[in-house]
C-alpha cells in the first residue's frame, strides 16, 4: 500500500468512482434514503465486491460506504457505530490500497437535497457537535485517511476544520463546487484555503460537481495537493431521486486537472470502473 501523503507530492494518485452507481449496476436497490448504506447493512459482500472492482480498474484509494451513515438519523445509534466500522473493514478487504473513510455533510444524512445548499439552519457549534461523534469513531476504525467530502457551505467547512484539528488523523477535504452555498464570489476559494489550514489535511479540492466546474474551482486553490472527483455531467434531481442528461468521459479532462495541480483524481456519482480505468491510463 502506498503512503498517501508522500505519493501525493510525487505523482497523481487514482481514486475510485461512484460506489452507489456500481452497486446499482450490480443489481442492488439504492433508491432509499440510506443509499449505499442500505447495501452495507444488508449485504456487505456486495459492497466488498464493488470496492474490489474499482481496485481492479486501477484505484489506489477506495472511499468507504459511510457517506450517509451518521448519528441522529434513521438508523439507531448502536447500529450506526457497527456500520461505520463495517464500512472500513469491507473496504480494507478490497485489496492493498488506501482506505478513506467517507465523512459526508449533514445534508447527506437528511437526504433532502440540502447537501447541495448547506442550508440546514444550524449554528457553527451545532454543526461541530453533529459531526464530532462520527469523526471520532471513524478516526479510530482503522481507516488510513478521512475523506471529508461534498461539503456544501463555508460554515460547514469551518465546523469540520475545527473538529479535524482535534484529531490525530490525516484527511482530505473536498467541497461541492456547484453548491449554492458557495455562490458568493470568492466563497469557494476561501473555503478551500480554510480547509487547507487544518492540521493533518493532506489535500483539498472538489467533488460531486460538473466536470466543467473543476478548473474554475482549482484556479484559486491553495498550495496543497488537490483532489478532484466530479460527477460525469448528469444532473441529479433530489425530489425525484433521478439523474438526467448525458455523461462526459472524465478521462478526457483528467490530464488538464493534473496540470492544474490535482494529485488525487477519480470520479463521483455515475462514474464506473471503466471510467476509473480510463482515468488511470490518462494520468499515469
Amino acid at each position: 500500500m502506498i503512503d498517501l501523503a508522500t505519493a501525493l507530492t510525487e505523482r497523481p494518485v487514482v481514486l475510485d468512482g461512484g460506489l452507489g452507481t456500481l452497486l446499482e449496476a450490480r443489481g442492488n436497490d439504492v433508491t432509499s434514503a440510506l443509499w449505499s448504506a442500505r447495501v452495507l447493512r444488508d449485504d456487505p459482500d456486495e459492497v466488498r465486491a464493488a470496492h474490489a472492482e474499482f481496485v481492479a480498474a486501477g484505484a489506489e484509494v477506495v472511499i468507504t460506504a459511510s457517506y450517509q451513515i451518521g448519528f441522529g438519523g434513521e438508523i439507531p445509534d448502536a447500529e450506526v457505530e457497527a456500520l461505520l466500522r463495517r464500512s472500513v473493514s469491507v473496504a480494507r478487504d478490497a485489496g492493498d490500497v488506501v482506505v478513506a473513510a467517507s465523512v459526508g455533510p449533514i445534508g447527506a444524512l437528511r437526504a433532502d437535497g440540502s447537501e447541495y445548499t448547506g442550508a440546514y439552519g444550524l449554528s457553527l457549534a451545532e454543526l461541530r457537535e453533529a459531526h464530532r461523534r462520527r469523526l471520532d469513531l471513524l478516526a479510530g476504525a482503522g481507516a488510513d485517511v478521512l475523506a471529508v467530502e461534498t461539503i456544501p457551505s463555508p460554515l460547514e467547512v469551518e465546523a469540520l476544520t475545527l473538529e479535524l484539528a482535534a484529531l490525530e488523523m490525516p484527511a482530505f477535504v473536498s467541497l461541492s463546487a456547484d453548491s449554492t452555498g458557495f455562490a458568493e464570489p470568492g466563497a469557494l476559494a476561501a473555503a478551500l484555503r480554510a480547509a487547507a489550514s487544518a492540521p493533518g489535511v493532506v489535500a483539498v479540492g472538489v467533488n460531486c460537481c460538473a466536470p466543467a466546474s473543476v478548473l474554475p474551482a482549482l484556479a484559486a486553490a491553495p498550495g496543497l495537493p488537490l483532489v478532484v472527483y466530479p460527477n460525469t455531467g448528469e444532473t441529479w434531481h433530489a425530489a425525484t431521486r433521478t439523474w438526467h442528461g448525458g455523461a462526459a468521459p472524465l478521462a478526457d479532462d483528467a490530464p488538464g486537472w493534473v496540470a492544474a495541480g490535482a494529485r488525487l483524481v477519480g470520479g463521483c456519482c455515475r462514474s464506473t470502473p471503466t471510467d476509473i480505468a480510463a482515468i488511470a491510463a490518462a494520468v499515469r
